[in-house]
């Protein structure tokens, strides 16, 4: 104990006690709310918001569940075995067979995570959820029975910051958009928001940073003062 206590590992308090400390260790900041937290995040190709998520996560030290992360290895496998590419992702093939299923797997990987009392960031595009009132009915009431609350956010970015950040990432599966991102950008609603209440979160080259707008969202969610 002398030797932990001069090497400042370990600290003497009063009343015999003795407290552990490691001065040089990165302070880590994890949030555990009363109730678990699902946060939402949905959005274009390129609208950032995997990159929202991961600044959520680093904030919260909650889990980040992307759907590219947790299902792309086995989503172009069972591409591969039906005769298609690996990156399609525009077939109906893909849309009516694999795509729901990624959903499925999102879900139940974000409760898992409830039924621990762990919050969880959900990053996917949830174009077609949004847009579906009974399935955001559903799965907030599905949350709710677990204790949870959910949170929507719509990430917006202009068409000219969203092909930017396409070309950036380089990503096998959007070289179909980016071919002919004039055709890519008329299947695009640039005006599409959440048919049920949310936070809209701007990413475009002139909005606010996105990191502001982040903690933004956190402070909200913490306060439970999250609006539409």
């Amino acid at each position: 104990m002398k030797v932990l206590t001069a090497e400042g590992l370990v600290v003497s308090k009063s009343r015999s006690k003795r407290v552990v400390q490691a001065p040089d260790q990165p302070a880590v900041h994890k949030v555990r709310l009363e109730n678990p937290h699902v946060i939402f995040v949905g959005g274009y190709a390129g609208s950032g918001k995997t990159e929202l998520g991961r600044m959520l996560a680093r904030e919260t030290g909650w889990p980040m569940l992307d759907k590219d992360t947790l299902t792309r290895p086995v989503v172009e496998a069972a591409l591969e075995m039906l005769g298609k590419s690996p990156n399609d992702r525009e077939s109906e093939t893909y849309l009516q067979h694999i795509r729901p299923r990624e959903y499925e797997a999102l879900n139940a990987a974000a409760t898992e995570n409830v039924e621990c009392g762990t919050s969880a960031i959900v990053t996917a595009p949830f174009i077609r959820e949004f847009n579906d009132g009974a399935w955001v009915n559903r799965t907030q009431a599905y949350f709710t029975s677990l204790g949870a609350i959910t949170t929507l956010v719509w990430m917006y970015c202009d068409a000219d910051t969203m092909r930017t950040y396409v070309r950036h990432r380089g990503a096998a599966r959007d070289a179909t958009k980016l071919a002919d991102w004039p055709a890519y950008m008329e299947t695009v609603n640039l005006d599409f928001r959440p048919t049920a209440p949310y936070v809209l979160v701007d990413n475009s080259a002139s909005s606010r940073p996105l990191q502001e707008q982040a903690k933004d969202l956190l402070k909200a969610v913490y306060s439970g003062q999250v609006e539409s």
